[in-house]
């Protein structure tokens, strides 16, 4: 097939890498503009326009889709599909008709469940047992278009966004591929989504890591798993910022408040929380590397009694 391509972040770059392996021509790629990152706020291209740029194939970057030029453009492609994985920005009706086999999304969740940005962080801060990869006909809604192939990805006891982002990624490349597959020989029919057990994977926002010790120990531990690595989830130690990137639950009740240090060892800093309390594995201090406990305990003193505190107190 002839197909435009459309995506930005790390998580679209193997479907892309697929479809060209597959023998597909990818005729144009359409990504988000480059954006100053870091600390020297220096200009870098989006992932997805880098291996476009190895791979040869014209990359566009417009401020706005809909724009009257850049649908026309799109327009005198011919494209057989437009592919789309985690673009980010809205595609207007004037672009969903241009393709004879349609717009082509791939979202990572099992529709209609977790419609919405973030639905790999929210499905394990949530306690979802599995998620998956949807491929979809796009239509004007969010993610509400007819739905075409699944596939089911159980979740590990100790998933991470990361580790899901990257299983997720590739089960989005293979799918893709049947999914052409079954749509050029006539195989695969659209099936309507419904509203039932939906819910919406808002978009996450740094403030959501700081972490309200007042909740049960397994919801800080599945929200310290899911925004790992980002945005994180934090706290405030002697008033600087502690990452907290690995923990356990224990059952363990010491009768003092939320948010207090409990117990201290060489190699243990157990925190009281709303409910049980959470064994803290690897954190990082403000200005300093990640560290296992062990390591961190050698080097900074947290005394017995301490109190951790939210970040941005409400």
């Amino acid at each position: 097939m002839k197909i435009i391509f459309m995506g930005t972040p790390d998580f679209s770059v193997p479907a892309l890498e697929a479809l060209v392996k597959e023998g597909h021509q990818v005729a144009a790629v359409v990504t988000q503009p480059d954006k100053p990152k870091g600390r020297g706020k220096a200009v870098l291209m989006t992932p997805v326009k880098e291996k476009a740029v190895e791979l040869g194939i014209p990359v566009y970057q417009p401020a706005k889709v809909r724009e009257p030029e850049f649908v026309e453009l799109l327009r005198n492609i011919e494209p057989d599909a437009i592919v789309v994985a985690a673009f980010g920005q809205i595609l207007p009706k004037a672009i969903l008709e241009i393709p004879r086999y349609g717009c082509i999304n791939i979202h990572a969740s099992l529709l209609p469940k977790y419609r919405g940005a973030a639905p790999i962080q929210w499905v394990i801060i949530d306690g979802e047992r599995e998620t998956g990869i949807t491929t979809m006909y796009m239509n004007e809604g969010l993610d509400t278009g007819d739905m075409l192939e699944k596939v089911i990805i159980p979740l590990d006891a100790k998933e991470t966004g990361g580790s899901l982002h990257d299983k997720l990624a590739a089960a989005g490349a293979d799918l893709i591929l049947s999914t052409l597959t079954g749509l050029e020989n006539g195989t695969l029919r659209g099936i309507p989504q419904t509203d039932e057990g939906t819910c919406y994977a808002k978009m996450l926002k740094k403030s959501l890591g700081d972490i309200d010790w007042t909740m049960e120990a397994e919801a800080i531990e599945r929200l310290i798993r899911g925004l790992n690595p980002w945005p994180s989830a934090y706290t405030s130690l002697n008033g600087k910022t502690l990452k907290i990137w690995e923990a356990d639950v224990a059952d363990r009740e010491y009768g003092v408040p939320a948010g207090t240090v409990a117990e201290v060892s060489k190699d243990s800093l157990a925190v009281q929380t709303g409910k049980g309390s959470l064994m803290i594995h690897s954190l990082q201090l403000e200005g300093k590397k990640r560290m296992d406990i062990q390591d961190f305990l050698r080097g900074y003193s947290v005394e017995k009694g301490t109190v951790l505190e939210r970040r941005n107190a409400e």
